[in-house]
This record gives C-alpha cells, sequence and structure tokens, in this order.
C-alpha cells in the first residue's frame, strides 16, 4: 500500500480555489454524476461521485518528504500549477519544486521533485468512499481518465 492510500489525506477540502479558471468545456460538468477509477485513497475506487467543478491546470503527480514526519510520500496524486511555489507557466518531469499545496499533513512548504505530468483539466469531486467511510468533499484533484460516466 502506498503512503497516498494512508488516512492522512484530507478528506474534506475547500472548494475555494486560487489562481485557477474554470475549464470552458470539460467532458464532465459541475454536477454531473461520475464513478471514479482512481485509487489515490482508501475507499476511492470505484466510488460513486459527483463533480464540483473543473479547473485548467496540467496536473503534477509528486515525489515528496513530509515537513512533518520526514517521511517520503511517493506518486502523490495530483498537485494543480497553482500549488506549486514559484511563477513559472509549466514545469517538467525531473523539475525540484517547493509545494504550497496542503491535501496532506506535512505536504504544505515540502520540497517536491516532479514524476508525472498529465494533461488537465482537474476535476475537484465529492464521493461516498466505497469503504463505508464518511463522505468526501471538495477532493482536489482527479483527472480526466481516472472518471467514468454513471
Amino acid at each position: 500500500m502506498t503512503a497516498e492510500k494512508t488516512e492522512m489525506h484530507e478528506h474534506t477540502g475547500s472548494k475555494k480555489v486560487h489562481g485557477l479558471k474554470k475549464a470552458e468545456q470539460p467532458k464532465y460538468k459541475a454536477g454531473t454524476k461520475v464513478k471514479l477509477t482512481a485509487d489515490h485513497m482508501k475507499g476511492m475506487k470505484d466510488a460513486n461521485a459527483t463533480i464540483v467543478n473543473a479547473y485548467d491546470s496540467k496536473l503534477y503527480a509528486v515525489d515528496y518528504k513530509s515537513t512533518s514526519d520526514k517521511k517520503m510520500v511517493k506518486d502523490h496524486k495530483w498537485v494543480t500549477i497553482n500549488e506549486i511555489e514559484g511563477n513559472r507557466k509549466e514545469y517538467k518531469k525531473g523539475d525540484k519544486v517547493t509545494l504550497k499545496a496542503d491535501h496532506m499533513a506535512g505536504m504544505k512548504n515540502s520540497s517536491a521533485t516532479i514524476v508525472e505530468i498529465q494533461k488537465g483539466p482537474a476535476y475537484m469531486v465529492n464521493y461516498q468512499p466505497t469503504n463505508g467511510g464518511k463522505q468526501v468533499t471538495n477532493h482536489k484533484w482527479v483527472a480526466e481518465d481516472e472518471i467514468e460516466k454513471r
């Protein structure tokens, strides 16, 4: 099991997104009922979900060293351009960055390496975990290829 599937992940996030524009023509519009194929967290794969919104941004998977417990977190999916420190318009695989995202404890201000880049949009979703956990709201982020129409 990867560190990503632990319960450290912030299950309920803020709906506010700073620095990203809403996607103009996403495949899945806000309010669309979908099924998640992503396996980022316990109970996420095959969960029923609702699209909260879609934003224009590439998605970046990162390896980072937690600032709270100093452990390496491998292949955290996903952060968006506005969650990376700096003013660059684009990053490439292997770039060393500092994260502004706070999806998990110890993530904010951590040093990270970009390990994968995926075309956007970045989807925010609400979903009911398949493992019986409580409803997850405003989960950031899911890629378009991690979503299926219900």
